[in-house]
């Protein structure tokens, strides 16, 4: 296709879906998607690809954007010398993951979004790269339009250093893989105390979380802790710190400003240790597992705090991200009418004149608008005084400042919705859906909150309905057209995600969803020889590389939770086959945990209920008394407890579950562990007998 005609405001990217790619659509760059189209004219053309990745909410992105690809004179330099790809990475993660990787392994920085990676157009190796690069020279970096033709005149006076390159990098990727199975090996539980030693190594005392700034959540590392001190309550001497450090984590990034004050849910990641200042865009991917921890601190502390938190979360993911067909949008934009964090900052004279002189000082005292500006000159919300100071300094009891609190809350969010909104990227992915799912389930269980509930299963139905379709699973799905066959990710949160749903209601249709998404793993992504799951199937697009990634990254491993899922599903219908995947998976993975298991947290959780496995308890009976029984198993934190209420009607069970069979009159429960099973117990009280061991904690 030729270069953009002057008056053609339009380039290759006006029929794509994706509102990032649809964003520079108007670009006089001349971009591309990324496909054969583009691949074609690089090889026919002769000049190296210009491959930019990034995402609709990312603020450094629009800047590069404003700077250089709305600038034509930039964009004539792009044109003239590049074939310009443009690349959404939420659509495509299998390109992302590649050359993000292999930016790494080029520069030895870190890589990020935009991502900007120069490709030989023979082999689609990169031969050089970088994240943001400036419109003028600054920061160190030279301007866009002139790095562009230092790119080019390298690239054309070098061609055999950049293949010889090209061949290194490739050697380096495939060693990054894992190195196989490790048949022999016995399974111990020594990688998850060196997780617990490494977590608390790098462990905030302050402010909570792990390392220093720019501070990301981590919700797997918070889990593991909690799972860490779960697993030795009942013990001699109870891991408190495991739970200090989990809890510490979860508050300060409450009270900070990391979370929306105002409105619930959590930015992505605070640019500061003390989790005062994010860059405010707001991902699905980040508030479910979130939102799913908060529920699960609740049950384990009692704390009305994690519950208080857990509940806006839910209600933020319901009211602002919720699609009318019942999936749940992608993100909310960092940036408002051109200035990041623009829609969520304020002064203090805004914050008085809404909510009145004798509400103010309370409000100011509590979100430190008493204290100096925090972000440009303005105001951010972060708790900056606890409700016991407040109500010494006032006067009145902590929960009639919180009310007082609570009531100003209500009129400063209604006077920011008369505000310009960031934008909403409103394609559905079907991974960061399933996380949604999973974290508003587990929250529906923590605080007894049905409509939740009914979110969660709404969303899976959606999934099922619309992304799964003539046997195969869909990535991301925009206006109700599916597209990208999904990767691993998809598929192996898709299934944790369902386990979780049928814990709460019984569906046997979603469970046969279950039994298709494990059985498409093992079809497509498994790797029998070696172990482990590739990132994309079999007959996917043919890429520079196909990883099996095993580390967990801003979302857990899909490896480690394809293990974990395979295997409970295992355990709930006596499948070996999915046990034995999951075996596989962990013996690829194994010399990766026990070298750096902190950064495989996902694989250990994994690992953990292979060594002890999971408690299944599946109770047959009428409706309203298998979900009495239910709910009061699940009334504590019980991370390796899995309960299955299935109603006296229910025919056709598969596998083992169909010899778990109601009683003629009454209810029935059955208890196992792994593959160990009690005989039928007839009486709640028998049963809470049975678990009561497992549920005392000290």
């Amino acid at each position: 296709m030729s270069d953009p005609k002057p008056g053609n405001t339009k380039n290759q990217l006006r029929d794509e879906t994706s509102p990032y790619l649809l964003q520079h659509a108007d670009n006089p760059v001349n971009w591309y998607p990324w496909g054969d189209a583009a691949l074609r004219a690089a090889r026919d053309s002769g000049r190296p690809i210009l491959l930019s990745v990034g995402y609709s909410a990312c603020h450094w992105c629009h800047v590069m954007a404003h700077e250089s690809f709305e600038n034509p004179a930039t964009a004539a330099v792009m044109n003239k010398l590049f074939i310009n790809v443009k690349v959404d990475r939420e659509e495509r993660p299998d390109i992302d993951r590649i050359y993000q990787t292999s930016h790494q392994l080029l520069t030895q920085r870190p890589g990020g979004w935009p991502l900007t990676m120069f490709i030989n157009p023979e082999d689609q190796k990169p031969f050089f790269g970088g994240t943001y690069f400036p419109g003028e020279a600054r920061y160190g970096l030279p301007a866009f339009a002139d790095l562009l033709h230092k790119v080019s005149d390298y690239f054309e006076q070098n061609r055999e250093e950049i293949r010889s390159q090209a061949e290194q990098l490739t050697a380096v990727l495939e060693k990054l893989e894992p190195a196989g199975l490790q048949q022999d090996l016995a399974f111990t539980d020594e990688p998850l105390a060196a997780a617990r030693k490494q977590l608390a190594s790098t462990f905030d005392q302050h402010n909570g979380g792990f390392g220093s700034a720019p501070k990301f959540p981590h919700p797997q590392n918070i889990d593991r802790l909690l799972r860490h001190w779960r697993d030795s309550a009942l013990g001699d001497e109870p891991d408190v710190e495991a739970l200090y450090m989990a809890t510490l984590s979860l508050t300060r990034m409450a009270e900070g400003g990391i979370y929306d004050q105002l409105g619930g849910g959590f930015c992505r990641y605070s640019v500061d240790a003390a989790w005062q200042i994010p860059h405010f865009e707001k991902m699905l991917y980040d508030n479910g597992p979130l939102l799913a921890l908060y529920a699960q601190a609740f049950l384990a502390t009692g704390d009305s705090f994690f519950g208080r938190i857990a509940n806006q979360t839910a209600d933020w993911i319901i009211q602002r991200m919720a699609a009318p067909d019942g999936g749940f949008y992608s993100s909310l934009d960092a940036d408002s009418e051109g200035e990041e964090g623009r829609y969520y900052v304020w002064n203090p004279e805004q914050v008085q004149q809404c909510i009145g002189s004798d509400n103010y000082p309370i409000v100011a005292q509590r979100f430190g608008l008493d204290q100096a500006a925090n972000f440009e000159g303005r105001w951010h919300l972060a708790v900056k005084a606890s409700l016991a100071e407040i109500a010494a300094q006032h006067g009145g009891s902590e929960s009639a400042v919180l009310a007082q609190i609570d009531a100003a809350r209500t009129l400063l969010l209604s006077e920011r919705q008369n505000r310009i909104e960031p934008a909403l990227d409103d394609k559905q992915l079907t991974a960061w859906n399933a996380l949604a799912i999973r974290g508003l389930t587990i929250a529906a269980r923590a605080t007894q909150r049905q409509e939740l509930q009914v979110a969660a299963v709404t969303a899976a139905h959606f999934l099922a309905d619309n992304l799964l379709i003539d046997g195969r699973l869909y990535a991301t799905s925009k206006n109700g057209v599916a597209r990208f066959p999904g990767y691993l990710d998809d598929h192996a949160f898709l299934l944790d995600a369902l386990l979780e749903v049928l814990q709460s209601s019984w569906d046997s249709e979603l469970l046969a969803t279950a039994i298709k998404i494990a059985d498409l793993l093992l079809l497509h992504f498994e790797d029998p020889a070696g172990g482990g799951f590739y990132f994309t199937a079999d007959d996917h697009e043919n890429l520079m590389h196909r990883p099996k990634p095993l580390a967990d990254e801003a979302m857990p491993s899909g490896n480690g939770i394809a293990a974990f899922s395979l295997q409970r599903l295992g355990f709930i219908l006596g499948e070996k086959r999915y046990l034995e995947a999951a075996e596989k998976c962990l013996r690829a993975a194994w010399q990766a945990m026990t070298e750096y298991p902190q950064g495989h947290v996902s694989l250990l959780t994994a690992l953990e209920e292979y060594v002890t496995p999971p408690e299944v308890i599946v109770i047959r009976g009428p409706h309203a008394e298998i979900t009495r029984w239910r709910q009061s198993a699940c009334a504590i934190y019980a991370p390796r407890r899995i309960v299955l209420a299935i109603g006296e009607d229910e025919e056709n069970l598969p596998g083992a579950l169909a010899t778990r069979r109601p009683l003629a009159n009454g209810t029935v429960a059955y208890r196992c562990e792994g593959t160990e099973c009690s005989l039928p117990i007839t009486t709640w009280e028998a049963l809470a007998e049975q678990i009561s061991s497992d549920t005392q904690i000290s």
